[in-house]
């Protein structure tokens, strides 16, 4: 059965702080698209810049906009699910954009249950600032996403994820990681999560130059130790042998 008659309120957050150079293209892509059911919620820290002000050109689309320092993005993502009221949560960072203005529409086309699925995910373009298309992730979706697919990596951009957002309020980020609390949490929400479902789109934009890819190494021994908690310390050792011989075995070639 198609589930056309199934209609997702999807609370959409996006964190900010002093993003006036990337906010606005961001924010377009939420209030241009198609599908209606959505709310918007924009929670800043503070800005210094002109942030604030480009979200209050917006005032009448967005549902909710705060202001305020904050214990680090992490933090303000806790804030953006405590205000969440849709039926799925998805963090869209400043500079990501939702792929096309028809790309809400085609996720709820996609969900063919009865009854609407714990976990959402596709698959995500990276693009340069200009919004142009660089190359697809290096990681890509699997066909049935578990909470151990992450043993390879993360497998599906955070920004591509849409978790329940029941699931969310009880699951917030753990502020003991700075640079990789989403990997922890993706993880933590698809070990309760029951039924995952594969959009096969292509759902996000994604900015090139996000946090983590400038705190790389940081983020890298994060990851490491988010993976022996969930998998075991040397499942992870093994695994993170095998990344570096299938690397040097790539470079080779």
């Amino acid at each position: 059965m198609h589930s056309s008659h199934l209609h997702p309120k999807f609370s959409i957050i996006t964190v900010t702080y002093n993003a006036e150079a990337v906010l606005d293209d961001t924010i377009q892509s939420v209030v241009a698209q198609t599908y209606k059911e959505i709310e918007y919620i924009i929670v800043d820290g503070g800005s210094k810049d002109k942030t604030l002000e480009i979200a209050k050109r917006y005032a009448e689309k967005l549902s909710v906009i705060i202001s305020e320092p904050d214990k680090g993005l992490y933090d303000a993502m806790n804030k953006g699910i405590r205000l969440a009221t849709g039926d799925y949560v998805c963090f869209l960072n400043a500079g990501d954009q939702l792929h096309e203005d028809e790309t809400l529409f085609q996720i709820v086309q996609s969900l063919y249950e009865a009854e609407l699925p714990d976990v959402i995910y596709g698959d995500t373009d990276i693009v340069d600032l200009d919004g142009h298309f660089l190359h697809k992730r290096r990681l890509s979706p699997p066909e049935n996403l578990t909470w151990k697919s992450f043993k390879q990596g993360m497998l599906v951009c955070h920004q591509a994820f849409f978790a329940r957002t029941s699931l969310a309020k009880v699951t917030p980020y753990n502020l003991k990681y700075r640079y990789s609390s989403d990997f922890d949490w993706c993880i933590r929400i698809m070990k309760q999560a029951k039924v995952l479902h594969n959009t096969y789109l292509t759902i996000i934009d994604y900015l090139s130059e996000g946090m983590t890819t400038q705190n790389h190494q940081a983020s890298l021994m994060e990851r490491f130790w988010i993976m022996s908690r969930h998998y075991g310390f040397f499942t992870t050792v093994f695994q993170h042998l095998w990344f570096t011989i299938r690397l040097a075995i790539q470079r080779k070639r």
